[in-house]
């Protein structure tokens, strides 16, 4: 893995509006449906006003993988993508318990386990829950990024918070 970690798609709790639009056009392009249970992405509305998108952050030493009873799942060395052989893969559910994030589902009607593929099998690999968030609150990140974003934050607050009023 590189030092600063593989991509993933991150949710800005700030902009997003719980449109659920992410998961519908997920739905759409892996399934051909738009049905959010097929999605690979969920939104979650954590307050009345707060809503979060949650996928899959391709853990360095997935806890997903290893809770994989069958060995269903692996994690390519190169990308960091979580692959699911359908062949192995019993829909047991270890590994949906086992992710920190919630970002594994079971699709309804292969009982087989569904984790982001950042849209890896089209040809411009673009995800398309980025590409069609109409907040813009989704992005295409990794965990240095994420961490820098925070730290800014953390900052900015700090800076607000001592400024009179």
């Amino acid at each position: 893995m590189s030092k600063t970690g593989h991509l993933f798609v991150a949710a800005d709790p700030e902009k997003c509006v719980g449109c659920r639009i992410c998961e519908y056009i997920c739905a759409f392009e892996h399934s051909g449906v738009f049905n959010p249970l097929r999605s690979r992405i969920r939104v979650v509305r954590i307050y009345p006003t707060i809503n979060l998108a949650i996928t899959c952050r391709l853990c360095e030493d997935a806890p997903c993988v290893k809770a994989c009873p069958r060995d269903a799942l692996t994690q390519s060395e190169e990308t960091g993508m979580i692959i699911v052989d359908e062949d192995k893969c019993n829909g047991c559910g270890w590994c949906i318990e086992a992710c920190d994030f919630g970002a594994l589902t079971l699709d309804p009607d292969k009982k087989i386990v569904m984790v982001c593929d950042l849209c890896s099998h089209r040809e411009d690999k673009k995800p398309q829950c980025v590409e069609w968030c109409p907040e813009e609150a989704l992005s295409l990140t990794n965990r240095v990024i994420l961490a820098q974003r925070a730290r800014i934050d953390a900052v900015e607050k700090l800076f607000k918070a001592m400024l009179p009023e």
